[in-house]
């Protein structure tokens, strides 16, 4: 058991080395092997100060400075990772795999932290949540990045921002499908080589998603929700055109019906259906320079009509023109005549 133990602890240091080497500081370097060894090992409790008695430290300070108060650049062993990545599952045969955690998590302090849909629960409940690039190849996933999101609750208050010491760079607002484009350029940058991208529904409904995928010449497939609609490449949309607007100083139009079509009948009776029309002297139909169709009715306002043009209501040459209540609303085919 020991000589296994040994072995394990050897290899580890091994495919450790080229971080170690990015890590620069002494310290650093002797630090991050315990801890990597504290977070693989025996022990269900993952935090500093069991991982420390685990170990056999006196004291846990060294190592939590290692974690919580170092400050170093994460970015030449983020760059390493992408590069040892690679080498392992990287190839034209490999998936680029999008997703989101979710850590279930109570209080208001940890940077982050809010009411969101947990994916691990399956429900919305106070967590954070990160943004998880996966290389995989086979049966094989490694880790190439995770990202912490952070909703509106957090970055529309300074303040929050600040006493949690988030940095400069990462206090804008950016939805979960952008940053997952950034973190994809990253690892394209970094020389990883993958032959397709997949992604949840999650990311898959966000068109500005897809399409970045696609200006980026990258295969994909995503899920999508039921109700989104799917066309082939060469399908154009028509979309209706909205109804005229009228010109300044001209009579304002309102359609309330759906215009109607008759016929006069040659003996003058009403078309079939067309019923009977009380005499009106009072709505004379007139006929503008503009051309457009429009009526006075003498005290009461103005209203539009898409019936015959010059022509008055109720006369003998007008009969086979339909009037529905409250509305004028016929069309006729021949122009008739007005009486004086």
């Amino acid at each position: 058991m020991v000589g296994r133990t040994s072995d394990w602890k050897e290899e580890l240091g091994r495919f450790l080395k080229p971080f170690l080497d990015r890590l620069g500081h002494k310290a650093r370097r002797q630090m991050c092997p315990l801890y990597v060894s504290g977070l693989i090992g025996p022990g269900a409790r993952k935090s500093i100060q069991p991982m420390a008695e685990r170990l056999g430290f006196g004291e846990y300070d060294q190592l939590h400075h290692f974690i919580a108060a170092g400050v170093w650049d994460a970015r030449p062993v983020e760059t390493e990772l992408l590069v040892q990545a690679d080498r392992l599952v990287g190839g034209s045969d490999a998936v680029l795999v999008i997703d989101d955690t979710a850590l279930p998590k109570k209080g208001t302090h940890s940077v982050g932290v809010a009411a969101q849909y947990a994916s691990a629960l399956g429900k919305t409940a106070n967590c954070q949540t990160l943004v998880s690039l996966t290389l995989s190849r086979g049966e094989v996933p490694v880790m190439l990045a995770l990202r912490l999101f952070l909703p509106e609750s957090w970055t529309s208050k300074r303040d929050r921002l600040e006493r949690a010491g988030v940095p400069a760079e990462y206090r804008t607002a950016r939805t979960k499908p952008e940053m997952a484009l950034a973190e994809i350029d990253r690892a394209i940058a970094a020389g990883v080589h993958f032959g397709c991208v997949l992604a949840d529904a999650g990311y898959g409904l966000s068109a500005p998603f897809r399409q970045g995928l696609t200006a980026r010449k990258l295969a994909w497939a995503v899920g999508i929700p039921r109700h989104l609609k799917v066309y082939p490449a060469d399908v154009r949309m028509i979309w209706p055109v909205a109804a005229a607007v009228p010109v300044s100083g001209t009579f304002p139009t309102f359609y309330r019906y759906r215009p109607k079509t008759c016929w006069p009948m040659p003996n003058g009776a009403p078309s079939v259906g067309a019923p009977a029309r009380k005499e009106s002297s009072s709505l004379v139909l007139l006929r503008p320079a503009c051309g457009s169709q429009t009526d006075h009715r003498s005290g009461s306002g103005i209203r539009a009509s898409n019936i015959c043009l010059g022509t008055r209501l109720g006369s003998s040459a007008n009969t086979g023109c339909r009037e529905r209540e409250n509305t004028i609303s016929p069309i006729c085919r021949r122009r008739l005549t007005c009486a004086p």
